[in-house]
């Protein structure tokens, strides 16, 4: 096992960041698990829907090491870069995934 990166922040930012991204995984997890009552009246579209949640779950855990990496490694060069291309994916998906619940409710 590699050994950890050391950083200097004593408010611990990175640390925090990720046990954000931690929490809207178990979020995606959770909403996945609920839409499974939804199944019987919606059918395989529920299941693609899950599927697409729980896909972006498993996303969201298998980076979450490099952008913790990455936030060390910024915090000791001094200049921390946005992490913009995980928060768009994040925002489109949530969006499918309203428009998605939306469209199921009105259409039946």
């Amino acid at each position: 096992m590699a050994e950890p990166l050391i950083h200097g922040d004593p408010g611990l930012q990175p640390e925090r960041t990720t046990l954000a991204w931690a929490r809207t995984t178990v979020s995606y997890a959770v909403s996945s698990a609920i839409l499974l009552r939804w199944l019987p009246h919606f059918g395989p579209f529920v299941i693609a829907l899950i599927c697409l949640m729980v896909l972006t779950a498993l996303g969201i855990y298998a980076s979450q090491r490099s952008r913790h990496q990455a936030a060390v490694r910024g915090l000791s060069v001094g200049r921390v870069r946005a992490q913009t291309g995980s928060v768009l994916t994040m925002t489109l998906g949530m969006v499918v995934f309203g428009v998605s619940g939306i469209i199921l409710i009105l259409t039946t």
